[in-house]
């Protein structure tokens, strides 16, 4: 890697720690419910019009059913939102009701936080759904992902029970997720895009006028084909040209800001944060960088106070920084080294002062191709989506560094609480692949992992690989999935592979050279999506409920220390063997047969 690239990273891993550090320690007293007095005061005439009661916590099946129900209701305005848009207000582009298939996929896609996309926001979408239907599922999404997060750490810390499994309550985390964490931070994040020229309003798309210069002076010619000549002699060149264009408005900072925030990715525009009114400036798109990881980072240290140990959060946020290290420093080179088959043909892709060098295409030149290919790691690792280049034109191996990413599982920082949730998974079946090779009864955080736990987390490590493997064989075998290919071989595998991987693991980024707008697809896609998601949640939450009902054992002598980095490499290695190698068959048949293509 170049020292640019290098020392944007250490920029960009510093901050996030001093960022991440003291919001932890508030979503600690958020999930505990150690709130102002103020706070409370507000909260308490919503809960009694609800018809909540918000000192009584919810058994795990009520949790888990609750979150089902509220988020299937969800789907359903959205899809509504969608169906109706046209005969709605808010629509000044007189947008259209979207297809059917189009809704379902798009209401299964916010919904479950992938905000997978197979069209463009600014031509099908009217405002009123992109706020009361997308920003809004943006907001509850992640608030159901932290939810969840909150339910297993509380699992963990519970050290008097009764033995009926209660992980707290769903209403009343959604809404101090949602009012007191996700909605303050995001209308900074937002005032500050607006500030660097992120666009709000709810202007009627605009026409304006542009003019197209003749930079390479152009001759103009007579009817005979020969160039037209002044009475001087010289040459008369082209005119410069006049044309229209049509620029879309709408209200992007606020949905830019909860996008980037609660890691759902879905842009207002079809060039996601490419385009330059979502992502103007280098350091608009640092901070949404920033944005991204900040959330994830946070609930490590938020789950070390919970548990009264913070060295087993800061165990867990090591083992999510070095697997994201390692991705950016396998990445970023692969970009600047460009592609190899372009050197015989006498391509400079050498870097110097007239040029960036390496693979630029797909790539803004305001971002160039350090920021870049740091952009697209944390997105792929975060299960964000959000992109400010295209993942399409990265090189093979580059490519294959998102994809992996969103294969391990949703676990290198991962999604807004379902990073931490599936690394506790893995943390899990860690210590009790350790407890078989010295001989003891696994335990983790002083609760004894025992088959019934081992059978929950066998099928939500199971879920996600089984979703993507699945439904990439019925696309690569079908005729609906294969006419949406238009790049065939080995590519074209990545693509349908890659579309696969980002529902399954609800990441929502795109390889984009696949035509997945279909009803095939967008039937598919939801599918794995919705299962993607709540496939994992409901174990998650079952072994919550499990653990909440079992008392803490002290530590002993003979305790396997979960904090130090023989357990991060543990960790670490459970992970890849784990959670990357149900891939490595795809992997070999897609990016590595193309990688292996270039260098023939």
């Amino acid at each position: 890697m170049s020292t640019s690239a290098w020392g944007l990273l250490a920029l960009f891993l510093v901050v996030l720690g001093v960022l991440a550090w003291p919001l932890g320690r508030y979503l600690a007293a958020l999930c505990e419910g150690h709130l102002p007095r103020w706070i409370l005061r507000i909260e308490a005439p919503l809960y009694r019009i609800a018809g909540v009661k918000p000192d009584e916590a919810m058994h795990w099946k009520l949790y888990a059913f609750a979150l089902l129900a509220f988020n299937a209701v969800g789907a359903l305005a959205v899809y509504g939102l969608q169906r109706l848009q046209g005969l709605l207000p808010f629509n000044p582009a007189g947008m259209a009701a979207v297809s059917p298939d189009s809704s379902f996929n798009t209401a299964v896609s916010f919904v479950t936080n992938t905000n997978w996309q197979g069209y463009a926001g600014e031509s099908t979408m009217s405002y009123l759904t992109q706020m009361l239907g997308l920003s809004v599922q943006n907001f509850f999404s992640a608030a159901t992902g932290i939810a969840v997060a909150f339910a297993l750490a509380r699992g963990f810390a519970a050290r008097r029970t009764d033995g009926k499994g209660f992980v707290g309550n769903f209403w009343v985390d959604m809404t101090r997720i949602t009012a007191w964490l996700l909605l303050p931070i995001s209308f900074v994040i937002a005032v500050f895009f607006v500030g660097q020229g992120v666009i709000q309003n709810f202007d009627a798309y605009k026409e304006v006028t542009t003019i197209e210069v003749n930079a390479y002076q152009a001759p103009k010619l007579d009817a005979q084909g020969q160039p037209l000549k002044d009475a001087q002699g010289n040459a008369v060149t082209e005119d410069a040209k006049t044309n229209t264009q049509t620029l879309a408005m709408g209200p992007v900072a606020s949905q830019e800001a909860i996008k980037m925030l609660g890691t759902n990715g879905g842009g207002f525009f079809n060039a996601n944060s490419a385009h330059p009114y979502e992502n103007p400036t280098a350091l608009s798109n640092f901070v949404q960088m920033l944005a991204i990881f900040l959330i994830p980072a946070a609930l490590c240290f938020a789950f070390g106070r919970l548990v009264g140990d913070q060295r087993q959060g800061w165990a867990i946020l090591a083992a999510m920084t070095v697997m994201f290290v390692v991705a950016v420093i396998a990445g970023t080179p692969a970009e600047q080294a460009g592609n190899p088959l372009l050197t015989p043909l006498g391509v400079d892709q050498g870097a110097s002062a007239l040029q960036a060098g390496g693979n630029m295409e797909g790539k803004e030149l305001r971002f160039g191709i350090t920021a870049s290919s740091l952009f697209a790691a944390i997105t792929t690792a975060a299960s964000c989506g959000a992109v400010n280049g295209m993942h399409d034109s990265f090189t093979p191996l580059g490519g294959m560094v998102p994809l992996v990413l969103m294969q391990l599982g949703e676990v290198v920082f991962g999604g807004v609480g379902t990073g931490l949730y599936s690394m506790l998974i893995f943390a899990i079946l860690a210590v009790f692949i350790a407890g078989l090779m010295i001989g003891r009864t696994p335990e983790y955080l002083g609760k004894k992992i025992e088959v019934y736990e081992m059978k929950l987390t066998s099928i939500a490590i199971l879920v996600t690989p089984i979703l993507v493997l699945a439904g990439t064989a019925i696309a690569v075998i079908a005729d609906a999935g294969k006419a949406g290919i238009a790049n065939p071989g080995a590519h074209g595998f990545s693509e349908i592979l890659y579309a696969l991987t980002s529902a399954g693991n609800n990441n929502g980024s795109a390889f984009a050279g696949l035509s997945a707008n279909t009803p095939f697809y967008n039937a598919l896609l939801a599918v794995v999506m919705w299962f993607g998601r709540f496939g994992v949640i409901v174990p998650v939450l079952a072994i919550a409920g499990a653990l909440a009902a079992k008392k803490r054992l002290p530590v002993t002598a003979g305790t396997m220390p979960t904090h130090g980095p023989l357990f991060v490499t543990l960790l670490i290695g459970t992970v890849l063997l784990v959670g990357l190698l149900n891939y490595v068959p795809a992997l070999a048949l897609g990016p590595i047969v193309e990688h292996l293509m270039l260098w023939k």
